[in-house]
């Protein structure tokens, strides 16, 4: 089992599913091994937005129109647009994909069971509102994004995918 977790094979995977955007709030759980590789990507659309709850709206629009696309952002900023999740991602259908650090979680340690209360409460908030979450931690677990995101358009549901430890730049 792997112990790093390799932003260039994320991003592959997210390439691989269709995603053509990535909306962003700076995160500095992903910033040097996923923000700042998809903002220098030819192949991506990198729009950064002010506020995480802005982002729920494009990528609904995004959807809307027939292209699929990826939300960036830290688990704070999940906590505060959950009222946009709620809305545009659950009780309309919308296949919002969320890549959310889980900034401050202790590798190797479940979000549930972490120090940090903000971590600690991310999986059963998503359990409650019926969103399918995956923790990405390691290289192994890279393999959950495609088809988590494929998964999403197919049915018209959101999905969220916690990223575990801040990713390796390569």
């Amino acid at each position: 089992m792997s112990e790093n977790l390799t932003g260039s094979l994320i991003i592959q995977a997210v390439k691989e599913s269709g995603v053509k955007t990535v909306l962003t709030v700076p995160d500095k759980t992903t910033a040097d091994g996923l923000l700042r590789p998809i903002a220098a990507d030819a192949d991506l659309r990198h729009v950064r937005t002010c506020k995480e709850d802005e982002t729920i709206g494009i990528s609904a629009a995004l959807s809307y129109s027939g292209h699929r696309s990826l939300i960036l952002i830290q688990y704070t900023g999940l906590l505060y647009s959950m009222n946009a999740i709620r809305a545009v991602a659950v009780e309309y259908q919308t296949p919002i994909c969320l890549m959310v650090g889980l900034l401050g979680k202790e590798p190797g340690v479940l979000p549930t069971e972490s120090k940090r209360f903000g971590v600690k409460i991310i999986e059963p908030i998503l359990d409650t509102m019926g969103i399918v979450h995956h923790v990405i931690e390691t290289d192994d677990d890279i393999e959950k994004i495609s088809p988590a995101i494929n998964n999403a358009y197919e049915t018209s549901s959101p999905v969220a995918m916690l990223i575990g430890r801040p990713p390796l730049a390569s």
